[in-house]
């Protein structure tokens, strides 16, 4: 069985074990399960979309893209259609400028094919070796905030307030208590090293939610409605594209607003994921990365099959940080994953009886494991220590990682311009700034 895992997942039986890598696959299912909920819901104004299936077309787009990384990239990290960039789709192209779902899922399969002809050309890896390591270790932190107040946002904990902008929630009562209890729990496990103990603290917090109650509702916050039920079709959205406009100017904005989008989450989550967990040595270059390019080549081929299913951008996840917290490493982590999903589609009641609160303190204890990259910023070098400060401030403020590191680029340029140290800017680093600040202002 040992070699078989070896050659399928990139197992090593003396590094690796089957039982924390499967642990930590259903980890990072937990956590980023919640987009079997969310994705309908985010594609729900767009009436000629079935919601049943947009539901079966991103667990089916996050089973193939999380398989192709588990076979060929051999790594632990999982795809499904992108938060962020599924609002885009819905808001934007389809609400805003006014095009139909069928040119947004188009434009979606542009960009995935532009990204399989970048990683072929290497062209991805080369952008994600240019960006300098400062701004690298301050991606990991900006992600560990983010996805802490992605999961306080759900929870409840935080709040969105007209005043100013967020507040804190009522954590003394419904779902914002449970998750304020799970966080605790989920800590003490990880404090008493017990293995397993963040997937333990999402089972554990989904259990308590059947004996509180949400007072908005009365009803318990963790709601059964069943186990098993059947997946519907993916017929009225299958590889419905439109071709009319690929040669439009807006066709060229849209597919290039998607592709600097999903270049940059998920150059920033796997660079954040491998340095804030020791995966790749916080001093050494990009290249250290194993399979790099085929981990790139995973997230373009999730990309073009999610638009045939009929979704937004797939892209890799950053919850993926929770399995690897939990000491996911191999192919076999990400093919646990794919196979909760595959369960998914027909015990779809019983995995979306997980509550956020439940999932909210994997986030907020994942954050914490990937706040020690900061530690490595030189903070008394102001010309480095400036733009990583906006990058990592700049991606849980904006709610994009992206954003983040196209803002911590442009200022990195322009604080090393202003300084006069013309010779640590690179002509990769000078284009790619002003390609950003253009992306800013015309796009």
């Amino acid at each position: 069985m040992k070699p078989i895992l070896e050659q399928l997942f990139g197992f090593d039986s003396q590094k690796h074990s089957v039982r924390t890598e499967i642990m930590a696959g259903i980890t990072t299912f937990l956590t980023m399960a919640y987009i079997l909920a969310v994705n309908p819901a985010v594609f729900s104004p767009l009436s000629d979309m079935p919601g049943g299936s947009v539901f079966t077309a991103t667990a089916l787009a996050a089973i193939i893209g999380t398989l192709v990384m588990a076979l060929y990239a051999k790594r632990p990290f999982a795809l499904a259609p992108g938060m962020g960039l599924n609002a885009f789709f819905v808001y934007t192209v389809c609400l805003g400028m006014g095009y139909s779902w069928q040119f947004a899922l188009t434009a979606v399969l542009l960009e995935g094919i532009i990204f399989i002809l970048l990683t072929v050309t290497k062209v991805r890896s080369w952008l994600l070796d240019s960006i300098p390591g400062t701004l690298q270790k301050a991606v990991g932190a900006g992600i560990g905030l983010f996805i802490c107040f992605i999961g306080m946002e759900n929870a409840g904990i935080i709040v969105n307030s007209d005043a100013t902008l967020v507040s804190l929630g009522k954590i003394t009562e419904g779902t914002a208590l449970l998750a304020m209890i799970g966080i605790f729990l989920t800590a003490g496990l990880v404090m008493a090293k017990i293995r397993g103990g963040i997937l333990l603290g999402i089972l554990a917090t989904t259990i308590l939610g059947l004996f509180i109650k949400d007072p908005s509702t009365g009803e318990a916050i963790t709601k059964l409605n069943g186990f098993v039920s059947t997946p519907d079709s993916v017929a009225p959205i299958f590889c419905q594209f439109e071709w009319s406009q690929v040669f439009s100017v807006d066709m060229l904005v849209v597919t290039l607003t998607f592709l600097f989008m999903d270049l940059f989450d998920t150059m920033g989550t796997i660079v954040g994921v491998h340095q804030s967990t020791g995966m790749i040595n916080l001093k050494g270059k990009n290249k250290t990365i194993p399979n790099l390019e085929k981990m790139f080549m995973a997230d373009s081929i999730a990309t073009v099959c999610g638009a045939c299913m009929g979704t937004s951008t797939t892209s890799t996840y950053v919850e993926s940080a929770s399995g690897v917290a939990e000491g996911g490493r191999t192919g076999l982590t990400a093919f646990s994953t794919a196979v909760c999903f595959v369960l998914a589609l027909f015990f779809s009641p019983l995995f979306l009886a997980i509550p956020s609160a439940a999932t909210a303190p994997a986030l907020v204890v994942v954050g914490v494991f990937m706040m020690p990259a900061i530690s490595n910023i030189h903070w008394d070098n102001y010309c480095n220590a400036i733009p990583a400060f906006l990058t990592i401030v700049i991606i849980p403020m904006s709610y994009s990682i992206s954003d983040g590191i196209l803002i911590g680029v442009i200022a990195y340029v322009i604080c090393h311009a202003i300084a006069g140290k013309f010779k640590e800017i690179s002509i990769t680093m000078w284009i790619l700034a002003l390609l950003f600040i253009a992306k800013y202002i015309f796009i």
